[in-house]
């Protein structure tokens, strides 16, 4: 795997990218004014809300709220990871992307990935000449044009057909050796071939990366035989516990895809796809990894898996669950569909057709559902015993799920369960859940929650004030206008170094994005939202950045330094007001000082500062 892109190739990249070129070869624009606008290519519509800005960069749809900078636009409507639609975008600028440490260099990935994609090549013809394994595909269910549009083969039943073919030399061997085609033997026999092929008299899926590159196989074998299903095994190019099969297929579909629906095989994916359900994907003979629902959220909102009907399936299930609950949040949606016992979703949709399987789907259940059902089977919940238990056994799956409204929710869902309280639940629970990391998205504090209930009854009571809300505008401010930085002094630098995180929510994303833009004046806002791609920030930075505000450049200055200086006189009042209150509250319990005591009589003459 190629190592980390640098961030400076980045902001070279967004510098010289024309966004307005990249959507406009995809999507017909049209000249509205200083913007350009289309119906959006990411849901129906029949009245244009999808702007493109040139000035900024950026394209943003007033209907569905999709937007981003050209790389975003890429990675959403081409369905490409970031570093394909870095590579995507650097070729079409005829720029060579570089890579900081990895696993090997560009060019040699790039032979290996040419070598296996010949040999996905040599496999369909086999599948062409062989009347056995076509009818077996046949008997599956699958038809010539869905066998062609995935690409799917045949490994002969030979020892030697893939070495004979394409290891010519000793170089060539060990380019089938790296990408897993041949294995070496262990103990040779003097005269005979130290290599033979992994692959034999089995049906080949190509997995290909999303851009169509094949990275590995899956090979399932004709009739009886074990083990049933063959993967290529890891390899540079090749990382199960990552890839998902069917995106690249996903992409040429060109479906508005609002779902992810997410299976254990390959033969269902294909079956799926060829039944008019073309976003379905499989993992690799692997469970469903962190890495997999990543990339999966990095593309839809909502993820759905479907499990065979049978106690492994169930099995299957709950990792999969336990391996979501970090990427669980508000904004998102992970569902569980089980099967009926002894189906899977190859055989269920040729029996019930598309109609009737997406029916299922809608009813799938909701990962908070799913949960609690699960833990009820391991709990008696007719007794306080029980109850407890039950608390016991969802402790450890709630301190994964980040701080935020979904864990809110789910406490919430838990506490009905076993008939407490929500609050009380979560004193209960307290010393675990604090220590679960912050949701990504929180943006500038807005969404984020404290860390117990003292500091979220606090939090509350700021947002009266106001505060959070400068802290938004400042940061708005920024994002449109990125050399308004510039016009900030060192002193009010110093002054916002002063508040903290816990004071004041967002503050240290307002100081980092001030901090930058001082000391790049030139950089554009496009270019910071690429460098906080993978922060827990970005999507909020994004949110604000599409959003309209009512400024222009001549006021926009003058106007931050407003918002600045507002937010730290309300935070300076706040202060006086806490320790007004620390006080009288010391005086009517007993416990001021002489000189408290005299200190707060001094402040009752005057009205005290409130914030305000």
């Amino acid at each position: 795997m190629a190592g980390r892109i640098p961030q400076s190739f980045i902001d070279e990249l967004i510098a010289r990218a024309d966004i307005v070129e990249i959507i406009g070869s995809r999507v017909p624009l049209k000249k509205a004014g200083r913007e350009y606008k289309a119906c959006c290519p990411f849901h129906d519509e029949k009245t244009a809300s999808f702007w493109v800005s040139p000035d900024k960069q950026f394209y943003h749809c007033f209907g569905c709220g999709a937007h981003g900078t050209a790389l975003g636009f890429l990675m959403n409507y081409e369905q490409l990871p970031f570093p394909e639609a870095v590579e995507e975008l650097a070729g079409r600028l005829g720029m060579e992307v570089p890579h900081e440490g990895g696993g090997g260099p560009p060019r040699v990935q790039e032979e290996l990935t040419e070598l296996l994609g010949r040999v996905a090549g040599f496999y369909q013809e086999n599948l062409a000449g062989s009347e056995r394994a076509r009818a077996y595909l046949r008997g599956r269910g699958l038809d010539a044009a869905i066998a062609e549009r995935f690409r799917i083969g045949y490994a002969s039943d030979a020892w030697n057909e893939v070495l004979r073919r394409f290891g010519a030399t000793d170089e060539s061997r060990r380019a089938l050796s790296a990408t897993g085609l041949i294995i070496e033997r262990d103990t040779p026999r003097p005269g005979s071939e130290p290599w033979y092929d992994r692959f034999r008299d089995r049906v080949m899926f190509p997995i290909r990366d999303p851009r169509g590159r094949v990275l590995g196989f899956g090979g399932r074998v004709l009739g009886e035989g074990e083990p049933k299903y063959l993967n290529s095994p890891e390899t540079a190019l090749f990382h199960k516990g990552q890839e998902l099969y069917g995106l690249h297929e996903i992409r040429l579909a060109r479906t508005s895809l609002k779902r992810l629906l997410i299976v254990e095989g390959y033969m269902d994916v294909v079956r799926l796809h060829q039944a008019g359900i073309a976003y379905a994907v499989a993992t690799l003979g692997t469970a469903t990894t962190p890495e997999h629902l990543k990339r999966a959220f990095r593309l839809v909102s909502e993820v759905v898996f479907a499990f065979d009907g049978d106690r492994a399936g169930r099995a299957a299930a709950w990792r999969a669950l336990q391996n979501a609950l970090p990427e669980a949040r508000e904004g998102r949606e992970l569902r569980f569909l089980f099967l009926p016992e002894g189906e899977d979703p190859d055989s269920l949709v040729g029996r019930e057709g598309s109609e009737a399987f997406e029916a299922r789907l809608a009813g799938a259940l909701p990962l908070s559902e799913y949960l609690a059902a699960h833990l009820r089977e391991q709990a008696d919940l007719a007794h306080a015993d029980g109850r407890a238990k039950f608390v016991a056994l969802a402790r450890p799956l709630l301190a994964r799920i980040p701080q935020g409204v979904y864990l809110e929710l789910l406490l919430a869902r838990i506490a009905q369960e076993v008939g407490l309280g929500a609050d009380r639940l979560r004193e209960l629970l307290h010393s675990d859940l604090a220590a679960a990391p912050e949701a990504p998205g929180s943006g500038d504090g807005e969404a984020a929650h404290s860390r117990n209930a003292s500091s979220r009854r606090g939090a509350a009571r700021g947002d009266g004030t106001g505060r959070r809300g400068l802290v938004t505008q400042a940061i708005q401010t920024l994002l449109h206008f990125p050399a308004t930085a510039a016009a900030v002094s060192a002193a009010v630098l110093l002054a916002l170094a002063d508040i903290g995180e816990a004071e004041l929510g967002g503050i240290a994303t307002l100081r980092e994005l001030l901090e930058a833009l001082r000391e790049q004046p030139r950089r554009t806002s496009s270019q910071l939202l690429e460098e906080w791609r993978e922060r827990p920030e970005h999507r909020r930075l994004g949110e604000l950045q599409a959003e309209r505000i009512l400024l222009d450049h001549s006021q926009a200055g003058s106007e931050l330094l407003g918002i600045l200086g507002r937010l730290i006189a309300q935070v300076g009042q706040e202060r006086q007001a806490r320790g007004y209150d620390e006080l009288l509250s010391k005086v009517e319990s007993g416990a001021a000082s002489a000189e408290e005591r005299f200190e707060f009589q001094s402040l009752n003459r005057r009205p005290a500062p409130r914030p305000g």
